[in-house]
C-alpha cells in the first residue's frame, strides 16, 4: 500500500499511490492511515485521484480511517474519479465526507471548493 504525504499550510495531504482500494489492501491501508494521521495537522485531505476502483472493503477502510483520525481532526477527500464518486453517492458517504474536486483546489481555496 503506497501512501505518501505532504504538509502544507496546516493541512496534511495524503496521496494514494494505488489505482484500487479493495479487500486485498484494506487492512494495510487502515494501518498506514493510522500512522499518518497520528501526528501532524488536524486537517487531513486524502487524495484519491489515482484510484479508479473502490469496493465495499475499501470504502469501509476509508470510513475507518475517518473514525480513527481522532477528536479535533477531520478527514476530507479529493480527486474522486467518476467511478469512485458514484460509489460514494450510492452509499450516501458523499454526505458524510467533505469532497473536493482536487487536492490543488483545497490548497488554492480552502473550503470554498468543497462540494
Amino acid at each position: 500500500m503506497q501512501l505518501d504525504f505532504q504538509d502544507t499550510n496546516d493541512i496534511r495531504i495524503i496521496t494514494v499511490g494505488e489505482n484500487r482500494i479493495d479487500a486485498a489492501i484494506a487492512i494495510s491501508f487502515k494501518d498506514r492511515m493510522r500512522e499518518l494521521c497520528e501526528d501532524g495537522p488536524d486537517r487531513i485531505i486524502l487524495d484519491v485521484a489515482r484510484v479508479d476502483f473502490i469496493d465495499s472493503s475499501g470504502l469501509g477502510a476509508v470510513v475507518a480511517a475517518m473514525k480513527q483520525t481522532g477528536n479535533g481532526k477531520s478527514l476530507e477527500l479529493a480527486g474522486l474519479s467518476p467511478t469512485v464518486k458514484k460509489v460514494f453517492q450510492l452509499t450516501r458517504m458523499d454526505s458524510v465526507f467533505t469532497i473536493h474536486s482536487s487536492a490543488a483546489a483545497v490548497l488554492d481555496g480552502g473550503l470554498a471548493n468543497a462540494r
